[in-house]
Formats: C-alpha cells, sequence, structure tokens
C-alpha cells in the first residue's frame, strides 16, 4: 500500500486522544483565522473540487516521507484528511530521479491532498492553513486549454512541392508560407513575399541534431504519426510495451514516448475532445524532413535521422486536465527526461496574474517551482540550462498571459502571411518576440484556411497520419521553439556553448523588424470586426524570429539588413561599434552565390560605403576589408593599421527601413 494513502479508520481515537489542547477564547480564534487566510495564495475561483496542494516545513517534509503507511505522522495532518475524509496525500514532485537537487530547492516540501468533492473546498483550506507546519495552501486550478480547432487537408490531393522548387521533397512544404513565404496571393490575397522566419538559407548550414530534445507540454502528440515517429525520443527502458509495470524505475509506469499526466497513464491523442493541438504544435518544431511525405519540420532533419528529437508531457487529455500539480509534475518530467526546450502553447488568461511578485511567491507558486527547475537543468551541452517558451495567448490583450509573461521566459505574438498582426495576438506587456501564426479572415469577411499554419495532425483513428491547418499564438510559440532548437544544433556542431540568459538574448535580437507599414489602418478582425493597427506599433516583442540571422549569431556573423526596393547606402563601419571606433572599410568581395541569392543588379563602393541594389528575397555572405587603426595600410615602407576582413551576412527583404542617408537601420535602433 503507498504510504501517502490514507486508511481513515479507528486511528482517529487514538490520535485525537494524544492531542488534546485547550479551548481557544474567540479573539484567538480570529487571530488564528487571520494568519491562516495569509497562507491561502490565490483565490478557489474556477478551482479542482476535492483537492488541495500545500507546502510544509523541512520538519514536516521529512516525517511524512518516513512515516507509516496508514497516516503521515503528524497528527494535525492526520485529524484533518479524516475529518474531510482524505482519499491520499501524496507529494507533488518525484523524489525517484535527481533527488538531491530538488531536495535542495525544497521541492520534496510539496504536496497534495485529494478528497471527496461534497467536501468545502474553502473549508478545507483554511483548516489545512491552520495547521503550524503548513507554510502554504495553494487552490489546484487547471490552465486554460487551447481552443484552436484544425481543419483537415491532404496536400496529396491538391498543389504541391514541385521538385527543385524547396529545400526537401516534402509536399505539404508549398503550404508552409510561415517557412519560406513566396508572397502566392493564391494561398493569402494579402501575401508578401519574405514574411517567414528565414529557414531556408539556416537550412543549408544544419538541418537538427538527435541530441537536442523538445519536450511538448500540450494535448497528446501522435508518436505513431508517419512524420513524427522517427524524430521521437523514445523511452528505449520502458519498449516492453503496455506491461504496466515502471520497468526504469522512474516513477511513471509505461512512459515510452512522454507521459499523461492528465489521466496518469500513458499518452494518448485520440480521446473524444482532442483537437490534435500537440501534434500540430510538434509538427511545427520536428516533422521529419525530406522523407516524400506529408510536411515539414523546423529542425526536423535532412532525412537521414538527424531531426531533433521530441516527446510528450502531456497536460490535455480528452475532456481531462491536469491541475496545477499534475502541470507542475509535467514539466519537472521534461527536465527529467533531457529536455532543453520547453515547448509551452498554453497558459493563464491575461489579468489572472497581476504581476511576476505574485506569479512567483503567490497564486501559482508550484508551477514557478516545476519552471525554475528545468531552466536549471543542464541537457544539452550547447545550453547551462533550459530554453522556456510560451505562447502569449490569442485573447487580443494588451498584455500576454502567465506563465509567458514572466521576464524570464520567452511569451511569442503571432502575425500573419502579410506580415502584420494577427487579428488574435496578444500584445505590449510581457510580450517577448514575434513568429508566424497564421490568420484565417480575410478582408471583407471572407476566409482561407491556407492563411493558417500548415503541420501534423493526429488521424481520426489510433495509428493513422492526418495534417491539416491551425492558427494562433500556439502555432506561432513551436517556430521559436523549433528555430531555438535548430540553433542548439548549430552551436554544437562548432563546438559552441551559452549560458540561457545569453541564447535567450541571441533569440530576441535575432529577429527582423516590423515595418511601420505593418502598423497602418485597419485590419478585419474575427467575423468582420476591425483590429486598429497602430495600436499595436512597437507592442510585438522586438521583431520577427529569423533563422539564419540566429544561426549567424552563433557563428559570430553580424546580419545587415537590405531592401530590395529602395538603393542602398551601406557603412559597414556602423554594424561594427557606435560611431568614434577607429576601423575604416577599404573593400569588399561578393561571392557570386550572394549575387544569384539577392539579385544584385548594381554594387559600388564609394566615400566609404557600399551603394547595393537588389531584387530578390534572399540571404548572402560578403567579406569586407578594413584597416584596423587609422587611414592607410601598413606594410613595406609605410607604418600603419593592419588589414583585416570580416564576413558579414546580407538579407534582402522588401519594406526595410532605411535612413535619410539610404543606410540600413540596424533592429537595435542606431545606424
Amino acid at each position: 500500500m503507498n504510504k501517502y494513502r490514507f486508511l481513515l479508520i479507528s486511528l482517529a481515537a487514538i490520535i485525537m486522544a494524544s492531542c488534546v489542547e485547550d479551548k481557544l477564547s474567540s479573539t484567538e480564534v480570529v487571530e488564528q483565522d487571520m494568519v491562516a487566510a495569509k497562507k491561502i495564495i490565490n483565490t478557489s475561483a474556477g478551482a479542482t473540487s476535492g483537492k488541495l496542494i500545500f507546502y510544509v516545513t523541512e520538519e514536516c517534509a521529512s516525517r511524512i516521507e518516513n512515516a507509516e503507511v496508514t497516516r503521515s505522522g503528524m497528527t494535525e495532518l492526520d485529524l484533518l484528511a479524516m475529518e474531510i475524509e482524505a482519499s491520499k496525500i501524496k507529494p507533488v514532485f518525484n523524489l525517484k530521479v535527481n533527488a538531491e537537487r530538488k531536495r535542495a530547492r525544497g521541492m520534496h516540501r510539496w504536496y497534495a491532498v485529494e478528497f471527496p468533492e461534497t467536501v468545502s473546498l474553502e473549508d478545507a483550506a483554511m483548516k489545512l492553513a491552520n495547521i503550524d507546519y503548513v507554510e502554504a495552501v495553494q487552490y489546484a486550478g487547471t490552465v486554460k486549454r487551447p481552443s484552436e480547432q484544425a481543419t483537415e487537408f491532404d496536400p496529396t490531393t491538391n498543389g504541391v512541392t514541385r521538385s527543385g522548387e524547396y529545400p526537401f521533397d516534402d509536399p505539404g512544404m508549398y503550404y508552409q508560407w510561415h517557412y519560406i513565404n513566396r508572397g502566392r496571393v493564391s494561398l493569402y490575397p494579402t501575401a508578401v513575399e519574405g514574411e517567414d522566419i528565414n529557414v531556408e538559407a539556416a537550412w543549408k548550414l544544419t538541418t537538427g541534431r538527435p541530441d537536442v530534445v523538445v519536450a511538448i507540454v500540450d494535448e497528446g502528440v501522435c508518436y505513431d504519426h508517419d512524420d513524427l515517429k522517427a524524430n521521437f525520443h523514445v523511452n528505449e527502458a520502458e519498449l516492453n510495451g503496455e506491461d504496466g509495470v515502471d520497468d526504469d524505475d522512474n516513477g511513471y509506469v509505461d512512459d515510452i514516448y512522454g507521459y499523461n499526466f492528465a489521466i496518469n497513464g500513458r499518452v494518448s491523442y485520440s480521446r473524444e475532445g482532442d483537437s490534435g493541438h500537440g501534434t500540430h504544435v510538434a509538427g511545427t518544431v520536428a516533422a521529419v524532413n525530406n522523407n516524400g511525405i506529408g510536411c515539414a519540420g523546423i529542425a526536423g532533419g535532412s532525412g537521414n535521422g538527424d531531426g531533433v528529437r521530441i516527446f510528450s508531457s502531456q497536460i490535455f487529455s480528452g475532456k481531462d486536465y491536469a491541475d496545477y500539480a499534475h502541470v507542475a509534475a509535467a514539466i519537472e518530467y521534461a527536465a527529467d527526461r533531457g529536455a532543453c526546450i520547453l515547448q509551452c502553447s498554453w497558459g493563464f488568461e491575461p489579468y489572472a496574474v497581476p504581476n511576476d511578485n505574485m506569479f512567483e511567491t503567490g497564486m501559482y507558486s508550484v508551477e514557478y517551482e516545476a519552471i525554475e527547475y528545468f531552466i536549471d537543468t543542464k541537457n544539452c551541452d550547447a545550453l547551462d540550462g533550459g530554453l522556456v517558451v510560451f505562447a502569449a495567448g490569442n485573447e487580443g490583450k494588451p498584455i500576454a498571459g502567465y506563465p509567458g509573461a514572466y521576464n524570464s521566459y520567452l511569451a511569442v505574438t503571432a502575425y500573419a502571411p502579410d506580415g502584420r498582426p494577427a487579428y488574435y495576438t496578444c500584445y505590449d506587456q510581457g510580450c517577448n518576440i514575434s513568429a508566424p501564426g497564421g490568420e484565417y479572415y480575410l478582408v471583407g469577411g471572407s476566409t482561407a484556411e491556407t492563411g493558417c499554419v500548415y503541420s501534423t495532425l493526429a488521424g481520426p483513428r489510433v495509428g493513422t497520419s492526418s495534417y491539416g491547418y491551425m492558427q494562433g499564438t500556439s502555432m506561432a510559440c513551436p517556430h521559436v521553439s523549433g528555430v531555438a532548437a535548430l540553433g542548439l544544433s548549430y552551436a554544437l556542431d562548432l563546438g559552441k556553448s551559452f549560458t540561457v540568459d545569453e541564447y535567450k538574448a541571441l533569440l530576441a535580437t535575432s529577429v527582423r523588424a516590423f515595418p511601420d507599414s505593418a502598423f497602418e489602418g485597419t485590419k478585419v478582425h474575427a467575423e468582420g470586426g476591425m483590429m486598429n493597427l497602430p495600436t499595436y506599433r512597437g507592442k510585438m516583442g522586438t521583431g520577427k524570429i529569423d533563422a539564419y540571422r540566429l544561426l549567424m549569431a552563433i557563428r559570430g556573423v553580424e546580419c545587415v539588413p537590405v531592401s530590395t526596393t529602395e538603393t542602398n547606402y551601406i557603412d559597414f563601419s556602423k554594424f561594427i561599434g557606435r560611431d568614434g571606433i577607429q576601423i575604416k572599410v577599404k573593400d569588399y568581395t561578393i561571392p557570386d552565390e550572394t549575387y544569384e541569392a539577392l539579385g544584385i543588379a548594381f554594387d559600388q563602393f564609394t566615400a566609404g560605403k557600399m551603394v547595393l541594389q537588389c531584387s530578390k528575397v534572399g540571404v548572402g555572405t560578403i567579406k569586407v576589408g578594413m584597416i584596423a587603426g587609422g587611414n592607410t595600410e601598413g606594410g613595406g615602407m609605410v607604418t600603419g593599421g593592419m588589414r583585416i576582413e570580416k564576413e558579414f551576412a546580407l538579407i534582402s527583404r522588401p519594406n526595410v527601413e532605411l535612413n535619410e542617408d539610404g543606410n540600413p537601420i540596424r533592429n537595435d535602433g542606431w545606424l
């Protein structure tokens, strides 16, 4: 019998006899209740009936762990358990794995108690808080489940990727404008070429690595999907099958492809109420590339078993939701299972948490503890901890929902195929970066599924594969996770490593700016409403995530944005340092492939600047010759500066903002 399960029998009389207390005066009772009330860190609004989460002293935790099977060993707690007819008290976190680290963090002090739903939740919380060695009580609510609905779509029955048109042979790449946007108005009437994550050029450098692992905290992921199964992070120790045995003794039975924390069982994806959300998110990160079927994934490899790996840390299952304790356990599991990126397309309602302090120390403390544990766990040689990515939210509010709004996590806003904010996206406070989320509604109230994000779906039956469209910041979020995974793969290739803070800074600055035109006028809002675009100016995060820029930043190469619609006058010294640096630009060398990729029609060096005209959306490298120190190169009879060469990456797009001299404006706002 589990030692945290209470057998509610005649022990009550024995325990009662051992703890007779003098009656308190009414004043003392009121004062005691006031102290207890302060221990309750959130409200019962929307809370799960029949369950409470609580945090105890170190001494109490130690005694509960070493208690007899029939009771906790703590008198007041045992009495309360019998009073509320508790079925069990159990730890929130799993001490079978990394126990020493977790004890050092105090994670062993979190417990959950379950009791009949007929018992008053508020009364039980107050009685629990009145116990001296209980330091905090948290109501166990559930997070908001994403509401996106999928539209199934078979690319093989419609127009598909043609040979040579895209880097890989996946037929659905034609519909993945969010990776490579050709500006096809047949997919979206206002589509703009280049409004994508710029991954085509990045794929020439890396397509992923199996030693980069991403946890999909969501609905269950279809682990036998034809376009996902090769990139699943499989727990080999549990491959005996559904035998009901915890073969690797990690506290989870049959966790082959992850674990279902909503129902405490195997990963599932086809229960009544499942939408395919988790499978869709997973496909954006790691659908297998170049396998001749379905769609592509950002870090899905080249078709040679070299994609990043994913697994399911499931918190939604059919009509069942994981409560806060189980969400925390799911995040803990992601860290213990080997993930270095936590992909979270969910969150609480905007304004549900007023500020960062309340998220840390109140309301959702158990989730905060789990996420911080994930961040502090190193599972990738290129990163000293874990990266956490959340969707900003689809309520159209000027604030991201927590946990994403918290200052240490990335919250992702969404834009449409036209490069403008999507009608549903949250924005402004707590929002960090933007990515394609798709858009279903068009001007005039018409619709186009092809303006949404195309990815994998779970089929209508177990074991079947499907594909289709969804929209939302839920779809934008895995674009950032996928690009981050691609970047870590490249860092491993180069033998480089970063702190989590350094890597977040690289991600947040490896972006393309929203042009002013993206925030002009109005735009259709769901079912005919209108959104005022100027409201979103400067509030979509740092900019649009750019995979190629991230890889160049990891490599140490500065990216220079250039316009395809205007003549560029580039002063490369401005992309090295601030005014006053002692660098003289001398000359440049453009490889033939860069001429072709950017459609360079004219280039010339004059007055210390490069004059450049481009006609194609693309990327390419250029080597710039400079003199370090002074105006004259030393050598022979001349004492002068040292000649150096520095590589830059040119990224050409329409609507790149130039200053009055025609020089590209840097993303950080200075020239």
